[in-house]
């Protein structure tokens, strides 16, 4: 078996033929969500999405040496026009449950705030579901704050469509 630790682990940029690897985290933390009912993206999806023409997303993966990679942070980058500075989005990031507890995510984390401090971004945001304690503490331990003063929206689906239509009652 591969090492576990982040010391014999590589973080690195994905690249196109990871598109398999990135496919199959983003379905495990799905699975690990509860939220396998709502993965319906493919690796072509994931192709277009990171390494098509206008990429939407990036990832970084953590490859343990000798090994596929087991861990991802998956990111895209917003604008904060109160300071005219771009933000990341983290999306995701996952650690297959075997190799967690290793300094894996605080390496793939380590990486995207090195990625932020070298582009100007003023900071990182993510989102973390309620139930999820580990990751909370994980999250608090390095310092991340919860944010209270804002609520999450999303239009999505029907809603969605019926604004883009021009529905009055949206």
């Amino acid at each position: 078996m591969p090492a576990r630790n982040a010391a014999a682990s590589t973080i690195r940029d994905a690249t196109p033929t990871d598109i398999p690897h990135i496919h199959r985290l983003i379905r495990g933390l799905a699975e690990y969500e509860n939220l396998l009912d709502k993965f319906t993206a493919t690796e072509a999806d994931f192709h277009a999405a990171v390494f098509g023409p206008t990429p939407r997303a990036h990832a970084f993966l953590a490859q343990p040496a000798g090994g596929p990679p087991v861990g991802i942070a998956l990111f895209y980058y917003t604008f904060g026009t109160f300071g005219c500075r771009p933000n990341i989005f983290l999306e995701d990031l996952f650690v297959e449950p075997a190799y967690r507890k290793h300094g894996l995510g605080l390496a793939l984390l380590r990486a995207l705030a090195q990625r932020a401090v070298a582009e100007n971004c003023d900071r990182i945001d993510w989102h973390v579901l309620e139930w999820n304690a580990p990751s909370i503490a994980f999250y608090q331990s390095l310092g991340a704050t919860r944010m209270t003063d804002w609520h999450v929206r999303q239009l999505q689906g029907d809603a969605l469509q019926a604004l883009a239509a021009g529905d009055p009652h949206a």
